[in-house]
């Protein structure tokens, strides 16, 4: 069995990251692995180029990060309601692997985080979701056994772990933040570990 859930995030100002950690260590409680990848930006000056290696931070995503995981937790902030085309063009490039089935009856979840508080969301979470349906994966949320969901006034969702970054500032994740997301990433490690038992 694999023993690694991979995090796949984009990050511009740090709160993703900073769930995408969160998640990690979610996972790790469980005694499996955590893999934390990021993306490079995209950009539409055609001679602006990132190192294949980034100077500081996770590494960039590999397509064989996808084949050799147990399950994935897939984050962006939300742009316009949708994921960061970063991240969305790293997905749209994953053909081969969607031929192949490397990511068929896998568990995935999804998180997010935005600068206000009805500033897409839910629309965003349910987004990322739709490339992961595509690819066969088995769609984990966060059940509302989880007390948080019904108390916090920050980020929380049935659809994933999300961050209210308040605007312009950059946020610490909130207490209730904080446990919904690892919550996610160890209900994540242990659906991965029970689906590949079967």
């Amino acid at each position: 069995m694999n023993q690694h859930i991979l995090i796949l995030y984009y990050s511009r100002n740090g709160a993703t990251k900073a769930m995408a950690n969160r998640i990690a260590q979610g996972v790790e409680s469980t005694g499996m692995q955590a893999k934390l990848r990021t993306v490079p930006e995209v950009s539409d000056g055609i001679d602006h180029h990132q190192p294949g290696v980034p100077d500081s931070g996770d590494l960039f995503v590999q397509k064989n990060d996808l084949k050799s995981c147990a399950g994935l937790a897939l984050g962006s902030p939300t742009r316009f309601g949708n994921m960061a085309s970063a991240l969305k063009y790293f997905i749209d490039s994953t053909s081969n692997e969607w031929l192949s089935g490397a990511l068929v009856d896998k568990p995935a979840s999804v998180f997010t985080s935005t600068g206000s508080m009805h500033g897409g969301q839910e629309s965003t979470l349910l987004s990322m979701m739709l490339p992961l349906l595509h690819h066969g994966m088995v769609i984990a949320g966060l059940p509302y056994t989880h007390p948080e969901l019904h108390n916090t006034t920050t980020g929380g969702s049935p659809y994933g772990a999300t961050h209210y970054a308040h605007g312009s500032s950059i946020e610490k994740l909130s207490e209730d933040e904080r446990t919904l997301c690892f919550s996610q990433g160890q209900r994540l490690a242990t659906l991965a570990q029970k689906l590949a038992s079967q």
